[in-house]
């Protein structure tokens, strides 16, 4: 069977890692969450206090990127890598409210994509990954043989989260979810680094009113029309 790259980019809490977890566990591929990577980059900055919502001592940052080590490692139990930040396994903390506050502030940083993006160009250097972001389908892998950009409405989105959140015990209100998407939308559409956009050969799937399962068939025609061509 040919292997292929599958670029997935989209807005915040689009279910971008939940179908790419998939797709790679049926495909047997590769999987790379990215935005797991700006995360615990994201973690660094807040452990460290380069940021909060006072401040953001961006420099600072910058000058100890050399000393952040990220890996992903596979959890048999799980199914699906996890993320380490300097040997410490931070899935759950990078997956809080007060990381997601922050996260795309810190993922504006030119400096910080152009390290993150260069290592995971490494990671899908060879083909037979699915990798999901914001910018992987124009700028880490802009040569994908598909590309899918995910969507849904803002209050779709801050709803699922929401009701991820509360699943995780944290303690917080619909209206702020709701504000941190929207917040989180316009910066990473306006940032000048890489800025999250559509790629022009792209297919977009608007998920709001489709099942995990009715989306999971969409793609996997898809994929099986391009595997067929090659």
């Amino acid at each position: 069977m040919n292997k292929i790259t599958i670029a997935i980019d989209g807005f915040s809490s689009t279910g971008k890692s939940t179908i790419a977890k998939q797709l790679a566990k049926t495909l047997d591929y590769i999987y790379v969450d990215t935005g797991a990577m700006y995360r615990a980059v994201t973690l660094y900055a807040m452990q460290n206090d380069f940021i909060s919502d006072e401040k953001f001592h961006s420099n600072d940052l910058i000058l100890k990127l050399n000393n952040i080590n990220l890996q992903f490692k596979f959890n048999p139990s799980l199914g699906f890598s996890e993320m380490y930040l300097n040997g410490k396994n931070v899935e759950k903390e990078i997956r809080t409210m007060k990381v997601s506050n922050f996260v795309s502030v810190v993922s504006a940083v030119p400096e910080v994509r152009n390290r993150l993006v260069k290592q995971q160009q490494e990671i899908g250097k060879s083909s037979a990954v699915v990798m999901d972001g914001r910018d992987i389908g124009t700028v880490v892998f802009p040569n994908a043989e598909l590309k899918i950009f995910m969507n849904a409405s803002p209050k779709i989105r801050a709803q699922r989260r929401y009701d991820e959140l509360i699943k995780r015990g944290e303690n917080i209100s619909f209206e702020k979810v709701l504000k941190n998407v929207n917040k989180r939308d316009y910066i990473d559409s306006h940032r000048k680094s890489s800025p999250l956009k559509k790629a022009k050969d792209a297919i977009e799937i608007d998920n709001s009113n489709l099942s995990l399962k009715e989306q999971f068939t969409q793609i996997m025609l898809l994929i099986n029309k391009i595997l067929k061509l090659e």
